[in-house]
């Protein structure tokens, strides 16, 4: 009887102890696995994100609204450029963390096609690569820089594969203002910068 008795609590302290685990198991937190775009260089390009009015740096005459969005919960960035002389554009930007560099792909309303990449440096993000769809092939090289709140975005273009290389465009993005910020409705797909000249 003893016997029995002594068996029957060991097995209910064991019932117990594992309850008591299970409990203590339960009510911890779990660890959460890390975003996939979650680390430092997925954001180096951040200062870039808002809305702008775009100016030409030399003369001041404003040249477009920007909306730069991130998306796909920060793995991309998503430019939406609308020329205030009619040219369009989008680019989708986005670090490639096998390679490390990040990479851009932008398209105009007039068929103008940029794929560039490049890394940050001395706080610049800087991207170089082709330039195709209405002509022959030319080099070109992006450069943002953050400048006292603003975003300063300088264009190379080299038609002798990268030997020599001229001024495309220098444009300075500036805080846009609600009212004259246009919806999202009212601004239309982008991708190929530059100056109204350029247009």
């Amino acid at each position: 009887m003893r016997t029995n008795v002594r068996a029957r609590c060991l097995i209910f302290c064991c019932l117990c102890a594992a309850a008591c685990l299970s409990s203590s198991a339960l009510g911890s937190p779990q660890p959460t696995a890390a975003a996939p775009c979650a680390g430092s260089a997925w954001h180096s390009f951040n200062f870039w994100l808002g809305e702008w009015d775009v100016f030409d740096a030399q003369t001041g005459t404003k040249e477009a609204h920007a909306r730069i969005e991130s998306i796909l919960g920060g793995c991309a960035i998503h430019e939406i450029y609308d020329g205030v002389s009619g040219g369009k554009g989008e680019s989708l930007s986005s670090w490639d963390d096998a390679h490390q560099v990040w990479r851009q792909y932008w398209v105009s309303g007039k068929g103008q096609i940029v794929s560039i990449e490049g890394t940050l440096q001395n706080g610049a993000i800087v991207l170089t690569g082709a330039e195709e769809g209405t002509h022959a092939p030319d080099l070109v090289r992006g450069i943002w820089k953050p400048e006292n709140g603003a975003v300063r975005e300088t264009a190379l273009r080299s038609t002798d594969n990268g030997r020599t290389w001229k001024p495309w465009f220098d444009l300075i993005f500036r805080r846009s203002t609600a009212a004259n910020a246009p919806s999202r409705s009212e601004v239309r797909p982008t991708i190929a910068r530059g100056t109204a000249a350029d247009q």
